[in-house]
């Protein structure tokens, strides 16, 4: 018997070889693209006739003049222009725009989590037809921890979007953020995770961290008013102990803090606390502008949907709103002179995901930045800031084969990237040509 049982373990280990022979995994895909124009965003220079060899997921090779690999599949993009797949570092894919109160009480009262989730799977796709193969969402409003399940549906191959960081509940004090003018006993969602105190504020980012926050996000400030001498001033929301608190928390387990600062308090307590990014910006002091070069604390200005909701808002009795947008535009250029980190982010679902959020490209031109300038912020700072440069940001051999191209020159004509008609991410095509 033991001789047979040893020679039925033989046989079967036999077949189980042969098996294992005769499955090989498949082969990975080689792609050609075939660039009349490169853009480097490193340098903003760009080359002409390049030939890009994509095998698999990742870029094998970016040379000049070179041929075509022989049995790979070719792409013709000779009167297109080739830049890396770009990056929004700031959206909402749980969001559907919310120009007034009532737009936002609506999807946070009416609309169930399982619905608003429905929905971001479109917001995804919207995104990948853009051309933003990367984002970060920077939170739910209301919808928990949705969109890290919509980020593992699309790293699983499940549904078609972006790669994505995302930020979940993000963070907020008692009586700062909405829902808010309900009577006292009707209990209402909020949009965002309330917490008051440091303790709190270390054990909310334990939490956000174990059910998959890649980044945490805080609300800094809140009722915004433009003072006689024209600077746009706030109320504070967190004490400097609860923020402290919280970015050293975020920091002691490797997480980045993107701090929702639009006016004089919020942007210095959120600088002075050590967060890694600054969201909007409207007003920066001086001196906080240095700090943050210092600290490469990088600035992500969301010019676009502030101009988007100003005028709904000064309707509904917010007039500063409108105020804001020369305040803006003035902080950009300071910022953008002083040498400060610019990522492009568009707080895009704070806008209809129906409008392409390269819009804000030409208003970052409008405001001081050259295209050139414009673009290394949507492709390698956005990249940096969110720690991927190694992956994503150009079209270097070794990283993902993110990819975008456009007629035209972009170097030109800035606003001619609301009209990209080819996007590959990691060496799948979801675009071509018309087809959408």
């Amino acid at each position: 018997m033991k001789i047979f049982a040893a020679l039925m373990i033989a046989l079967l280990s036999g077949l189980c070889a042969a098996q294992d022979q005769n499955q090989k995994p498949p082969q990975p895909v080689t792609r050609v693209l075939r660039c009349g124009t490169l853009i480097n965003p490193a340098n903003g220079q760009v080359q002409h006739n390049v030939t890009v060899t994509v095998e698999g997921e990742r870029i094998k090779e970016v040379r000049e003049d070179g041929p075509s690999t022989g049995g790979a599949q070719a792409i013709d993009l000779s009167d297109h222009t080739c830049l890396p797949g770009l990056v929004d570092a700031h959206t909402h894919v749980l969001l559907q725009g919310d120009i007034t109160a009532e737009d936002y009480d609506q999807q946070l009262l009416k609309q169930s989590v399982a619905y608003r989730t429905i929905l971001a799977t479109r917001s995804a796709l919207h995104a990948l037809d853009y051309g933003f193969t990367t984002i970060r969402d920077v939170e739910t409003e209301g919808a928990g921890y949705a969109d890290v399940d919509l980020k593992k549906a699309i790293n699983r191959g499940i549904i078609p979007g972006p790669r994505m960081q995302v930020a979940t509940r993000a963070l907020d004090v008692t009586g700062a953020y909405p829902l808010q003018g309900y009577a006292p006993d009707v209990p209402v969602p909020h949009g965002v995770q309330l917490v008051d105190g440091p303790d709190e504020g270390r054990k909310a980012v334990r939490e956000q961290i174990s059910f998959g926050a890649d980044w945490i996000k805080v609300y800094v400030d809140r009722s915004y008013f433009v003072r006689p001498d024209g600077v746009l001033d706030d109320i504070p929301t967190f004490t400097m102990d609860e923020l402290r608190a919280i970015v050293d928390e975020a920091h002691r387990q490797h997480h980045k803090v993107a701090a929702h600062a639009m006016a004089l308090n919020g942007v210095h307590n959120a600088v002075e606390a050590g967060v890694d990014s600054i969201e909007h910006g409207d007003y920066i002091a001086d001196a906080d502008i240095r700090t943050m070069v210092q600290k490469g604390i990088y600035y992500v200005p969301t010019i676009y949907v502030g101009e988007y909701v100003a005028q709904g808002r000064a309707n509904a009795g917010a007039r500063v709103w409108l105020d804001m947008i020369k305040i803006h535009a003035d902080t950009f250029r300071k910022a953008l002179n002083a040498g400060v980190k610019i990522a492009f982010g568009t707080d895009v679902g704070g806008f209809d995901w129906n409008i392409d959020p390269a819009i804000e490209f030409p208003l970052m031109v409008k405001y001081g930045m050259t295209p050139a300038q414009a673009i290394r912020s949507a492709t390698l700072s956005g990249a940096e800031l969110l720690g991927m440069q190694n992956d994503i940001g150009t079209v270097s051999p070794g990283k993902y084969a993110d990819i975008v191209a456009v007629k035209g020159d972009p170097l030109s004509d800035i606003s001619l990237l609301q009209k990209i008609d080819f996007v590959m991410k990691g060496g799948e095509v979801y675009k071509s040509g018309d087809r959408k």
